[in-house]
């Protein structure tokens, strides 16, 4: 077990993109990292323990959570970072989409979520802190969006509720509101109409979701909080 680390955090979806940021930003902050994905290869760092598996599934949070508490001992942020995003007209979804979408950006946070909290409360402080998107508040014509306003939009209501419920016990809840980030997730020749929904007119990089969570993570008077990182996209069009 280490003991050298202040802090600890796991973090989802950290194979690529905002995870991947999000684990060398925490890093930066000196934290022990539990980095998880389906696909993530052992880490070249030893103080960022790699976990592969599916987070909608309720044994992924266990093994995760088990992880963290054996190698270092604590736990001390949640970072729900995991999320797809399915762009269809409503009634071309499937089935498949929806079991899909709502394992991964509903079911991955409300397992980890509910697996880790009471590691948290034994300490009397901790951070539980989620990537939702802008198109929950502010949805677009261009980009129809239900399912994830149904997850991404759940996730929201689901932080204002966890940080009343927790305020008096140390552990606070909030979240980042993107708009469209570059990352692999969006391929290159889609990147001029994604930076033209933006009234910014260009997207986000994943460095500006890191800023964000980082943010919150040092904020001890914050809880409840939805922070817009969308270039003006909740702001209107």
């Amino acid at each position: 077990m280490s003991t050298k680390h202040q802090k600890v955090a796991i973090i989802t979806g950290a194979s690529q993109g905002i995870g991947a940021a999000l684990v060398q930003g925490y890093r930066k902050l000196g934290y022990g990292i539990v980095a998880t994905s389906r696909s993530i290869a052992p880490a070249d760092d030893a103080d960022v323990l790699t976990v592969q598996g599916d987070i909608a599934a309720p044994a992924t949070a266990e093994r995760v959570v088990t992880a963290a508490l054996e190698r270092f001992g604590r736990i001390d942020t949640v970072g729900n970072n995991a999320g797809i995003f399915v762009a269809k007209p409503f009634t071309d979804y499937t089935a498949e989409d929806y079991a899909t979408v709502t394992g991964i950006n509903m079911a991955g946070f409300f397992h980890l979520t509910r697996q880790a909290l009471p590691h948290l409360l034994a300490r009397g402080a901790g951070h539980i802190v989620s990537v939702t998107t802008s198109l929950v508040d502010s949805p677009d014509s261009r980009v129809p969006s239900v399912l994830a306003s149904l997850t991404k939009g759940g996730l929201q209501s689901a932080t204002k509720s966890l940080a009343i419920e927790y305020a008096t016990r140390g552990i606070r809840v909030n979240a980042v509101s993107p708009g469209t980030i570059k990352t692999p997730m969006h391929p290159e020749e889609t990147h001029e109409f994604l930076a033209a929904l933006h009234p910014v007119g260009r997207m986000g990089e994943a460095s500006d979701i890191v800023d964000a969570v980082l943010f919150l993570e040092t904020a001890p008077f914050v809880t409840g909080e939805m922070l817009h990182v969308d270039g003006g996209m909740s702001a209107g069009h």
